[in-house]
């Protein structure tokens, strides 16, 4: 029994994985900073698609297994219509869906400030007084101008997606180097 944990702790994902998922990353981030637009467009109807498979399998599941199984339709009908509509317009749901994007950082922003600015009320520091301010202000910067920091996003997601591609590529070959040693 003992040997078979051992072994079964064992189980390692081929480093061609991680290659494929490294390439496909950088690419996706490479071509977010070229052609934002159409990438965007493209991205956001795997997203619909995403959503409509999920859907569909949330209800699905929700006859396999009974538990939480009002939240599983809830979420499953919201993925199915957010799904069909995305699908339906192709070219003004990248505008919608990043607009969300943008309002809902916004707002998160907003509330993690309030949330460090209590913090360090509480003993936190004069760091969290600081960090909260910051992060009420980029918050209140999301809100108002939200074509800008939509736009802004998309390419800092491009940015991170280049560098997290190339960082992903590297460790594909010492996971390789790791594996054959």
């Amino acid at each position: 029994m003992a040997s078979m944990t051992a072994s079964m702790s064992k189980v390692t994902v081929p480093w061609w994985l991680f290659l494929i998922e490294g390439i496909a990353t950088f690419i996706v981030g490479l071509l977010l900073l070229t052609n934002p637009a159409a990438t965007v467009i493209v991205l956001i109807q795997f997203l619909g698609i995403w959503w409509l498979v999920d859907g569909i399998l949330d209800i699905v599941s929700m006859f396999i297994d009974r538990t939480a199984w009002g939240w599983k339709l809830f979420s499953g009908i919201v993925g199915i219509i957010a799904g069909i509509v995305i699908l339906q317009h192709p070219f003004w749901s990248p505008i919608i869906v990043t607009s969300m994007l943008v309002l809902i950082l916004g707002i998160l922003g907003i509330l993690q400030g309030i949330m460090g600015i209590i913090g360090a009320f509480k003993g936190g520091g004069w760091v969290s007084a600081v960090f909260g301010i910051v992060s009420i202000l980029i918050g209140i910067l999301l809100l108002n101008n939200q074509l800008a920091a939509g736009i802004g996003l998309w390419l800092l997601i491009g940015a991170f997606a280049l560098v997290g591609g190339a960082v992903g590529v590297w460790q594909a070959f010492k996971i390789k180097k790791l594996q054959n040693a």
